[in-house]
């Protein structure tokens, strides 16, 4: 037996397992499975094709000390897999989201924790026990190994592969592989941007600019100046400047080798 709100929104062929609770201000798309014991509360949106586990809990009401109850939500897009246990809480009206995003074609594995205000991209994979502090923003692509923590505010970025255990404190630039404690930059996410159809020619580009960043002997704003003057305008290498230039927190500056396996 399941409880379903009567005034909850279920499209076609949404099936929803024993044991289950859908609040009222639900609505779920087109396709998409129920486990049983899942618990989706209020004001939370669920796209198309998606798969919920059973023990997931989505839409509880921020673990924040400032929510005073407003009305706030959780939108999850399409095809997104979300494994047993995960937890994801609606947002707050102090950080001016009053939501909880997570985009399309996602994966996050059991135990995961996705704090109030998270903005999550495409295509993002959050390994088991991943807690993502409040307002953590994931750019499309990015890998989470499990155990990855974050601070609050952090942002992490487009393509970047985190090693299992890393606690995230600063900013993580795009394109990178991110590990070690203290967390340390480890080179560019070469496998990752190959698999994704990143040419030779782009890689070596975008691993060109790391150099000069993290290996120039330089502060970060030389360095983005550096980067600036010595490198064609590019897609990849704005969004790296950009990235860099806008952080709120600073990026990750500590740097391994990783030749060195016990690095990691």
């Amino acid at each position: 037996m399941n409880y379903i709100h009567a005034n909850a929104k279920l499209g076609k062929n949404v099936t929803v397992g024993p044991f289950s609770c859908i609040s009222e201000h639900v609505e779920i798309g087109e396709g998409t499975k129920i486990e049983s014991n899942v618990v989706i509360m209020d004001y939370v949106k669920i796209g198309a094709n998606c798969h919920i586990f059973p023990g997931a809990v989505i839409g509880a009401i921020p673990q924040d000390l400032k929510f005073k109850g407003e009305t706030s939500r959780v939108e999850i897009g399409d095809n997104c897999t979300i494994r047993e246990c995960v937890t994801v809480n609606r947002g707050t009206a102090s950080s001016g989201k009053l939501k909880t995003s997570i985009g399309n074609n996602c994966l996050i594995m059991s135990y995961s924790h996705i704090a109030h205000d998270c903005m999550i991209g495409n295509s993002v994979v959050m390994a088991s026990f991943t807690g993502l502090a409040g307002e953590t923003d994931i750019d499309d692509y990015a890998i989470l190994g499990g155990k990855t923590g974050t601070h609050q505010f952090s942002r992490i970025g487009t393509h970047v592969m985190t090693m299992g255990g890393s606690l995230v404190g600063k900013d993580i630039p795009p394109y990178i592989i991110a590990g070690h404690l203290p967390l340390s930059f480890g080179g560019v996410n070469r496998i990752g941007l190959r698999r994704r159809g990143f040419s030779i020619q782009k890689i070596e580009e975008i691993s060109s600019i790391y150099k000069v960043i993290y290996q120039g002997n330089m502060n970060t704003t030389d360095a983005c100046n550096r980067v600036e003057q010595e490198f064609a305008q590019t897609d990849e290498r704005d969004l790296i400047l950009n990235f860099i230039r806008t952080s709120k927190r600073g990026i990750v500056r500590r740097s391994i080798n990783l030749a060195d396996v016990d690095a990691f």
